[in-house]
Order: C-alpha cells, then sequence, then structure tokens
C-alpha cells in the first residue's frame, strides 16, 4: 500500500509533468503583492486539494433602523473603513412609493470598532419637524434614492474631496458629490456626469431604458488600473429575459467616464444581480471582489397569512434573495468561482422576503485576523436592520486538503521580496509545506519538498522561509497540504 509521502511524490510527478508541457508559459510578475485563490489566475494544478467557499460568520445586529426617517425600506448601504472609524451610509425610508421620492434621505452613522453604530445628532436637516437627526442629504429627489460614496485613495486627492459619491436614477442621471469630512457634502457640479444617452451613444438596439440606475452605482479608484472606475445598473437580454445587470464605465477625473461595457460571467448562467457591490480588496487591491445580491424574481416563499403576520409590506414578500460571491482582476470580466450562494437567507420567514438580505458594500477590517460584511435584513418590515458577518482575513476562498492531503502548484511567476508568507490554517495533525521550483516544475536545490519545513498552526502572516536569492527568477510553487487550509500568500 503507498504511504503518503509516495503518493506525495506520485502528485509532484503528476505535476512536473503538467509543467513540462508549460514551459513556454509567460510568468506572472506578481512583485510583492498578496495573492489569494478566489480565481484560478495562479493555479496550474490541485491535485486531492480544492478550493473551498467560506462561511461567514453571524456577528449580530449592527444597528436597528427604528428611527422615523428610517423605517422599512432602508437599504444601499455602504461601510468606509476610515482611519479608526467606521462609516456607514443608507438609505432611510419609512413607507415605500416611486424610487426616488421626496421622503427618501440618505443617513449616517459611526462605530469606532465596527461592530455597533451609533447616529451622531447632525442637525444638517429638518426632517419630519426637527433637525435632530442624522441625515446627510434631503430634499434632492431622486439622488437620495441610492447615494452611494467612497473614500478617495487616488495620490493627491485634494483634502476637501477625500469622499466622493456618485448618485441618481434613469429619470437623474449619475450626479458626483464630494465632501472633505464624509457628512457635509456638495455636489461636483449641477450636471450629471454619467447619463443614459452619452452611455449608448455607440451601441445598437439599445435604448436609454436598459440603463435603470435604479440600484447602488458605486466607483472607486483603482491603484491596479490607474483611473476611476464605476460600476452600475443596466439590463441585459438572454434568450427572450431581461435580465438586472451590471456594467462598467471608468475616468481619469470623476467626472468624463468612458462609454458602457457589459460585465461578462464566462460560462455562468445569467441570474440577476441587483447589487454588484464591487471594491479592491483592501489587503490585496489589484482583486476586486463583490458580495453581490442575487436576486430570484417571482421565487415566493411566503403565504400572504404568513406575510401578514410578519407585518410584511404587500408589495415585498413575493420574492427571495440571497449573496453570492464575484471577482475581478479589472477589464469587463467578472468570475464566479462559485455559483453556490456566499450568504443563504437563513432561518426565519423574515429572511425570505423581497429584496431582503442585500450586501453593504465593503469588505472591512475589525479585529486583528478579521473582517466583517455586512447585510440588509427584513426588508419590507418595521425590523429594517443591518446584519454584521465575519470572515477571516483573505477567508474568501481558501484552498483546502484533507486528512489524506493535497497539493497545488502555481503557474510561472517573478516576484519581488525576499521572504515567503503565508496565511493558512491547519488541525493539530495536519501541515503545509511548500516547494520551491524551477519554471519546469522540477525542485530547485535546497529547496525541495524533502528540505521543506513544515508549517503548523494558524496564523495570518507566518513568514515560512528567506527565498531571496529567487527574486526575479521565473519560479513555480508547489503547496502540499494536509489537513489544512491555504488563504493567500505573498513574498514581503
Amino acid at each position: 500500500m503507498p504511504t503518503l509521502e509516495m503518493t506525495r511524490r506520485g502528485f509532484g510527478l503528476a505535476l512536473g509533468a503538467a509543467a513540462a508541457a508549460q514551459t513556454h508559459t509567460v510568468p506572472l510578475a506578481i512583485g510583492s503583492r498578496r495573492e489569494l485563490f478566489v480565481d484560478h489566475e495562479l493555479i496550474a494544478a490541485l491535485r486531492g486539494a480544492e478550493l473551498r467557499l467560506a462561511s461567514p460568520v453571524d456577528a449580530g445586529p449592527a444597528i436597528e433602523f427604528d428611527q422615523p426617517w428610517e423605517g422599512a425600506f432602508c437599504g444601499y448601504s455602504t461601510v468606509i473603513h476610515d482611519g479608526g472609524l467606521f462609516r456607514l451610509y443608507y438609505r432611510g425610508v419609512p413607507a415605500a412609493g416611486q424610487d426616488g421620492n421626496q421622503g427618501e434621505v440618505t443617513c449616517y452613522a459611526e462605530s469606532r470598532d465596527g461592530r455597533r453604530f451609533t447616529r451622531p445628532d447632525l442637525g444638517l436637516f429638518d426632517v419630519l419637524g426637527t433637525k435632530r437627526n442624522n441625515v446627510i442629504l434631503a430634499n434632492h429627489a431622486p439622488l437620495s434614492h441610492n447615494f452611494s460614496p467612497m473614500l478617495d485613495t487616488r495620490p493627491g486627492v485634494p483634502a476637501s474631496e477625500r469622499f466622493k459619491a456618485l448618485a441618481g436614477t434613469h429619470r437623474s442621471g449619475l450626479v458626483a458629490f464630494v465632501s472633505g469630512d464624509g457628512v457635509r457634502w456638495r455636489k461636483l457640479r449641477d450636471e450629471p456626469v454619467l447619463s443614459p444617452q452619452q452611455s449608448i451613444s455607440h451601441l445598437r438596439n439599445i435604448t436609454p431604458k436598459t440603463f435603470a440606475l435604479d440600484s447602488q452605482n458605486l466607483a472607486f479608484w483603482s491603484g491596479h488600473e490607474g483611473k476611476y472606475v464605476l460600476y452600475y445598473r443596466t439590463w441585459r437580454e438572454i434568450g427572450g429575459t431581461r435580465y438586472r445587470w451590471v456594467s462598467r464605465a471608468t475616468s481619469p477625473d470623476f467626472v468624463t467616464w468612458s462609454e458602457l461595457a457589459e460585465m461578462e460571467y464566462g460560462d455562468a448562467p445569467p441570474e440577476h444581480l441587483y447589487t454588484n457591490q464591487t471594491s479592491p480588496y483592501f489587503r490585496a487591491p489589484h482583486i476586486y471582489t463583490g458580495i453581490c445580491a442575487r436576486f430570484l424574481p417571482g421565487r415566493r416563499v411566503l403565504s400572504e397569512e404568513q406575510a401578514a403576520a410578519l407585518r410584511v409590506d404587500p408589495g415585498y414578500y413575493k420574492d427571495c434573495s440571497d449573496a453570492v460571491l464575484v471577482t475581478s482582476r479589472g477589464g469587463a470580466r467578472y468570475t464566479r468561482t462559485f455559483l453556490d450562494a456566499f450568504l443563504r437567507p437563513g432561518v426565519g420567514l423574515e429572511n425570505w422576503v423581497s429584496r431582503s438580505n442585500y450586501p453593504a458594500l465593503n469588505l472591512v477590517q475589525t479585529g486583528p485576523a478579521t473582517m466583517s460584511f455586512y447585510v440588509n435584513r427584513n426588508y419590507g418590515q418595521p425590523t429594517a436592520y443591518l446584519r454584521r458577518y465575519d470572515l477571516r482575513l483573505d477567508g474568501l476562498i481558501a484552498v483546502h486538503a484533507g486528512y489524506a492531503g493535497g497539493e497545488l502548484q502555481t503557474k510561472p511567476l517573478t516576484f519581488e521580496g525576499s521572504r515567503l508568507e503565508l496565511n493558512f490554517s491547519t488541525s493539530a495533525a495536519g501541515g503545509i509545506r511548500v516547494e520551491m521550483q524551477d519554471q519546469d516544475g522540477r525542485p530547485l536545490p535546497g529547496l525541495a519538498l524533502s528540505e521543506a519545513p513544515e508549517a503548523i498552526g494558524d496564523e495570518v502572516a507566518r513568514v515560512y522561509r528567506d527565498v531571496g536569492a529567487l527574486r526575479g527568477k521565473p519560479v513555480r510553487l508547489r503547496f502540499v497540504l494536509k489537513d489544512a487550509d491555504l488563504y493567500s500568500f505573498r513574498f514581503a
């Protein structure tokens, strides 16, 4: 019977043979950036190992939308981690109505730890007869419908424009705002910076109605691409069905935007993605992540009697939705490594109503080894609130191998830095070893698997070994795992 070590050697031979067939592959230049396994960009082969989607941990309510100007239809939330402060933005609207109606306002809350948010008494707008509220935008229909802010990380951005936002629907186009403190906002200009007419001038058989813009239309500065990137709501017809779609535009200055580019999803089946929530992952900003709201129109779970018992608005219980994970490395392409739900609706009929379970924009770090995202719950109900979920840092998707062992071999790559750093977790019996190979998959002298130290434990930044002598040279990494998970690596 073959031993585990013999099996590993067999894997190594198979991987080496696969590598030999790819000797002309141009090495990927990863520099010193952190790499996650959210797609197959760096993966040449998996043997006995698999990619495994994370299971977010319920961390409880973050804020209840129980103020008179908030209510059952709060939505399109954004959380921005700004130094020692977590800033929360969301739409407040107590009653259902037309998108962009005068009753909609934009609200603001704060937290020092990202766990529970409180409302500052801002006194900026008179809403329902009082200025004692946390409203930062009112009487700006339809712009409070989907006001979506960002922290501008572009080098040299003026302090007075450190925060930017886009807001608007098909009626208004997208209007740009700027702010120095994230609370007091002004329009960058009165005219919209993007309208349906200007975005589709080059496309045939597409009308302005294709551009609903009735979702959370968001932008960010991409250091990876060297420009502002916008992801916004459009429609796309496939096989006679119209799907809520995501399109993309870019800008050098946040004012002049390129024409539409519809996002593609590879071989993934078309689905309604109501919000896309795309943003640069804060520990690896060349990778964009999106925890999207997947909408299932007409997929009804509640009966009329059950909806009445929950006091769900009669127009908002005949659909359901959950959250899925998409990623991108720039350009007009998303990767859906998993079609499975990233977050299921969960126990309780209140979670199975229309437009509930919509994730907020942005992942944020809330602990030394923890990051969080937030989800709007109980939509259309008097109990509407925002809930927090926790993940391990870099822990969206892991390379996993069980007790029998498995391994991953990377494509050829070059790196900068001198030390290989791992984010990993093992059982007490498990471990990870890393073999350094040449471009053709042959073990390098002194760095073969038999000479590789075993990493045991659970750490987000374990310095595994010094490999500075290989800096700039084409290499492959062979990760051999037993009862272990690998989340990311980098050369520091």
